[in-house]
């Protein structure tokens, strides 16, 4: 991967936009589930994710009939932007408003597009959940907050692709989940896991079935878990001993409260190179799961860069 200058790890203190943050979680949830509702099912919800892109955060293609459209937050211009197939498409400005106005300018949008869908609007994954038409609470933006945090989630997309590349088994995208607001990537074992507890708030225990239903090591970064948030890894079972295995770089600990390894994003920031901080964790916490865990490491790991010869030494 190419060198990228620290000052690229930009710094937004949790504090300086909660706000923000619950109403973009909110927005991010009404899309969400439009995808949710039009996709097809796949394997421990993949098909309801978003994804990083050099603008912002996108549905990717989602289908309706004959046609396809996406839906991408353009945090560069700060538009919600739909667009279909058949040329087709809509903008909704992101600006202070309230998550019940969002929802009816998304709703007008894609009635616009003749794209007919029909959502659950009680959030899911938090205490509180007010359905979005009743949810006047939530109306911030700041837009230099949800510019910064994107870039933020740029250069976690970056490192966790690289990461991701060393593995020759089930690996999940590098995605976005609106439910829990965290970028992911997760490493499966290839056995299947014992049926998850649930109990997560306004969430289905059958939901978490699906999501956990295989041996797993997932990683990822969220807005939480320190100052400016921070990457975490985690392992579903999780094996004995893996809250004692050693976790570099120096910052990165053991959170008894999350039941996952933390590296809060300012130390990977403030360290001589972030990038190679996070690597580590990554490496060192999947080290963690797939050690205790007894994986067959010899049929799940490969080398990334197997075949850089033949693309850096062309024939002549």
């Amino acid at each position: 991967m190419r060198e990228v200058p620290a000052e690229a790890w930009p710094a937004l203190r949790l504090d300086d936009w909660t706000e923000t943050r619950e109403t973009l979680h909110m927005w991010s949830q009404v899309v969400g589930k439009v995808r949710l509702a039009k996709a097809p099912v796949v394997n421990h919800w993949w098909n309801v994710t978003m994804y990083v892109t050099p603008r912002g955060l996108t549905t990717s293609s989602i289908p309706d009939g004959s046609r396809l459209f996406d839906i991408e937050f353009d945090f560069c211009e700060h538009a919600l932007v739909i667009r279909a197939s058949d040329g087709g498409a809509q903008r909704v400005a992101l600006r202070p408003m309230s998550v019940a106005d969002f929802y009816a300018q998304v709703v007008e949008a894609l009635r616009e597009l003749d794209i007919d869908v029909s959502i659950s609007t009680r959030p899911t994954e938090i205490e509180i959940a007010i359905p979005f038409e009743q949810d006047h609470q939530h109306a911030s933006y700041d837009p230099v907050a949800a510019w910064t945090f994107w870039q933020q989630l740029v250069q976690a997309h970056r490192v966790i692709t690289d990461f991701r590349s060393a593995f020759a088994g089930k690996v999940s995208p590098v995605h976005f989940f609106w439910g829990g607001f965290d970028l992911a990537c997760t490493r499966f074992s290839g056995r299947s896991a014992p049926p998850h507890p649930g109990g997560v708030p306004n969430c289905g225990d059958w939901v978490m079935v699906e999501s956990y239903s295989q041996e797993l090591s997932s990683c990822g970064f969220w807005p939480g878990g320190g100052e400016e948030g921070a990457f975490y890894c985690y392992a579903y079972p999780e094996p004995a001993g893996f809250a004692d295995f050693p976790v570099g770089p120096s910052g990165a600990f053991y959170s008894s409260q999350f039941r996952q390894f933390l590296l809060p994003y300012e130390a990977a920031r403030e360290a001589e190179d972030p990038e190679a901080a996070v690597l580590q964790f990554l490496r060192d916490t999947y080290e963690a799961a797939a050690t205790l865990g007894q994986w067959d490491r010899s049929v799940l790991e490969l080398d990334p860069r197997r075949w850089a010869h033949k693309w850096t030494h062309p024939a002549p």
